[in-house]
């Protein structure tokens, strides 16, 4: 592997020109594609294997044209104060809204008049009406949102409160300037780093190259494939990401290389050769967590974590090509002026004691009491796990200034916390032997549940085989009480099915909010002994080692858990809740845990292969297994501290979205990167390996012959290059 990929930098430096063409050609045929592809429709978001999908499937086939999974919005009136919404003038207003609603867009499926429909509350004064349409939201164009919008500010013009509940308002969430500002701390962390512009620019310049080929991609294949706009966002995220972290490690290892005093094209074969052969398999890492996504069988999650995982595969090709190509270009002035003039004086510069190697001893001095106070530390904040309760957040956690949010407090007020999510119950009849008396149980039963507020009369099909029931809980949409209401009509539903043969299906968007998060947890387990699995023979090939693949799965479990229980503390538990913006505690987004473990597990195998791959390195070239500790802190600590500084400030951009749950992935992601690179990297794994010695580095012999020998630590670079004299120089660590 270090042999192949040594060549490879170094035909990558001498042909530059060819390759930075091919880069560029590649860069503009995806941006050509994309801004000629068709404009994509959002994908369609299905549940396959779940309840309330399969009553969905069923709406569709019996009930034609009513658009089952379409989208709604809730308009909602109230009087002005000491007025009735009954009122004449006020009666007049809404029903002219309501008329303007349904002809407002062409996608309007319905819009209900609340006086016809009895959507009117007790005391008068607050009214909604039922927008359907004949699309799902993420299929809605900004038109017919905008649409809805005229005609609600509209009707706010003459006096009465109008605010819009639903999904059909439901747009992307505001960033605002955080994706810039995270780029502009990554440019500032380079040049603290390197403290070189040429250097500082590389990474950044590569990464955005690699993105911008992924992103492209994405969009012109997205109407061809079903892409929803959401997969192009992560696979932004992830691909700056690991973009600039596997330019940086190349291009720190190429000024090490050249601070050695070999040659320009020398320096670019061995920093690819070594460097790279990490990159490789920290890559590889990432795509194994991506990919994995599949095993949730939820299709929008699987083509977002395949479209992310091609985006980080093009990331490894750019540093493994691009970069060496660029280097050519740049030359020594990947130095700083100073470390310039002492290369030109042809001295090699005097190693120096830096924060890295002061750490690795001050650890190699405690190991025992390095590890435990990290540990734990861990240990005491993943300790609000125990009480995490998942589901996906409703309208009721949006901040309370957005439309969304008036609407459901509204809703709440004038008719109950249940009306901001009702239940669907659909009854297939079609092999009963009295239709009518089944559905009529069903209904009675329905009503008897407790937790269930109000039932509407059954509306059948024009076959006559098929009812739905409309269920309102008493609890709010997200609550636990609501969950077990649905559960409890579920379990009814056997009962009925046994008796009459009637078949009771629950759905609506709070039933497939539950049914989700049953499957997300559901997949949780199976997903993380693949990926770790996977991953643990992957790092067994990389470091030739069993205790160490080992150490850092059980790192990143640990990492892992003491994220989800900050994130518990923070959002559910609402502890410096208005530092992070949040206005309304509640349950945790249930793709929280599978979402952390699939993207922090990536990055957090990116600094595990690529300080541990250096100390390995230095234990294989002849040093002592503390002094290889060293070693790899002096030349990787620095490095991997800024690719950590960069993800967490990309990510903690985040938490300035208007969504909550965009606050929330970002916040969980700052606080997972930062437990792992600097508690478990940098304190736990030197102080495991102390405390190991020569054992860290153990493999059976049985295995060592089956596992095929990818020479990660560039040994067979000796014999490539020609040049032993340098290995012969390599300057032991003093410990």
């Amino acid at each position: 592997m270090a042999t192949f990929l040594y060549k490879l930098g170094k035909l990558a430096f001498r042909r530059r020109h060819f390759v930075a063409l091919i880069w560029v050609a590649l860069l503009t045929l995806a941006g050509v594609g994309a801004a000629s592809a068709p404009t994509a429709a959002s994908s369609s978001f299905s549940i396959p294997g779940t309840e309330a999908q399969k009553a969905f499937d069923l709406l569709d086939q019996r009930f034609p044209g009513s658009s089952a999974d379409g989208a709604t919005a809730r308009v909602v009136f109230q009087a002005p104060d000491g007025e009735k919404i009954t009122s004449a003038a006020n009666k007049a207003e809404v029903s002219k809204t309501v008329a303007d609603l349904g002809s407002g867009s062409k996608e309007v499926a319905a819009a209900a008049d609340p006086f016809a429909a009895k959507t009117v509350s007790k005391d008068g004064t607050i009214a909604y009406s039922s927008v359907s349409y004949k699309v799902s939201s993420m299929e809605l164009k900004d038109a017919d949102r905008d649409a809805l919008q005229k005609t609600v500010d509209e009707a706010r013009d003459s006096g009465l409160t109008v605010e819009v509940g639903g999904d059909a308002l439901q747009a992307m969430p505001e960033t605002g300037a955080t994706e810039i500002i995270g780029v502009a701390i990554a440019a500032v962390v380079l040049v603290i780093t390197f403290g070189s512009l040429v250097a500082a620019g590389l990474p950044l310049l590569t990464a955005l190259i690699g993105v911008g080929i992924g992103v492209s991609s994405i969009t012109a294949l997205a109407n061809a494939l079903d892409l929803g706009t959401t997969t192009s966002t992560l696979a932004m995220m992830i691909g700056l990401a690991v973009g600039i972290d596997y330019a940086l490690f190349i291009v720190s290892r190429f000024r090490a290389e050249l601070a050695e005093g070999r040659d320009r094209e020398e320096a670019a074969g061995r920093a690819v050769g070594t460097a790279g052969s990490a990159v490789v398999f920290a890559g590889l890492t990432v795509v194994i967590a991506l990919v994995g996504l599949a095993v949730v069988n939820i299709p929008m999650l699987t083509k977002m974590g395949i479209a992310a995982a091609g985006t980080v595969a093009i990331a490894v090709l750019i540093a493994l090509t691009l970069i060496p190509a660029l280097l050519g270009y740049a030359g020594k002035r990947v130095h700083g002026r100073k470390a310039r003039k002492v290369l030109a004086a042809e001295k090699k510069p005097e190693p120096k004691t830096n924060m890295g190697t002061r750490w690795a001893r001050f650890v190699l001095r405690r190991p025992v009491a390095v590890l435990l106070t990290a540990v734990v530390g861990l240990g005491v904040m993943a300790v609000p796990v125990s009480s995490l309760e998942l589901g996906l957040p409703d309208d009721g956690v949006q901040p309370t200034d957005t439309t969304q949010r008036k609407a459901y407090d509204l809703l709440s007020e004038g008719f109950g916390p249940g009306f901001n999510g009702p239940l669907v119950a659909v009854v297939d009849v079609k092999h009963s032997q009295d239709p009518k008396d089944a559905v009529a149980r069903v209904s009675k039963d329905i009503a008897a549940t407790d937790g269930v507020k109000t039932v509407t009369p059954p509306a059948f099909n024009q076959a006559g085989d098929t009812a739905t029931i409309t269920v309102v809980p008493s609890f709010k949409p997200s609550s636990t009480q609501t969950e077990d209401v649905v559960h409890t009509i579920r379990d009814k539903g056997a009962d009925i099915k046994a008796d009459t043969r009637a078949e009771v299906l629950v759905t609506g968007t709070t039933a497939m909010n539950i049914d989700v998060s049953q499957k997300l947890n559901d997949a949780l387990v199976p997903y993380l002994a693949l990926v770790v699995g996977l991953a643990f023979l992957l790092l067994m090939v990389v470091f030739r080692s069993v205790l160490v693949p080992l150490k850092a799965a059980l790192g990143f479990l640990l990492s892992v858990v003491a994220a989800l229980g900050a994130v518990v503390a923070v959002y559910q538990w609402g502890w410096l809740g208005s530092l992070f913006g949040v206005e309304q505690t509640g349950p945790i987004m249930s793709m929280m845990p599978i979402f952390m473990v699939g993207v922090v597990f990536g990055l957090a195998m990116d600094y595990e292969v690529f300080l541990v791959t250096r100390m390995r390195e230095a234990y294989v070239h002849g040093e002592r297994p503390a002094q290889a500790i060293v070693t790899g802190f002096r030349h990787g600590a620095r490095v991997v501290t800024a690719a950590a500084v960069i993800m967490i400030a990309v990510f903690a951009g985040f938490i300035g979205s208007s969504e909550q749950m965009v606050k929330m992935i970002g916040f969980g992601l700052a606080i997972a990167v930062f437990f792992d690179a600097f508690l478990v990297r940098m304190t736990i794994v030197p102080a495991v390996l102390a405390l190991l010695g020569k054992r860290a580095w153990w493999l059976p012999k049985w295995l060592d012959r089956i596992l095929p020998n990818v020479d990660v630590e560039g040994e067979g670079l000796k014999t490539a290059s020609g040049d032993d004299s340098a290995e012969e120089d390599r300057e032991l660590a003093r410990v």
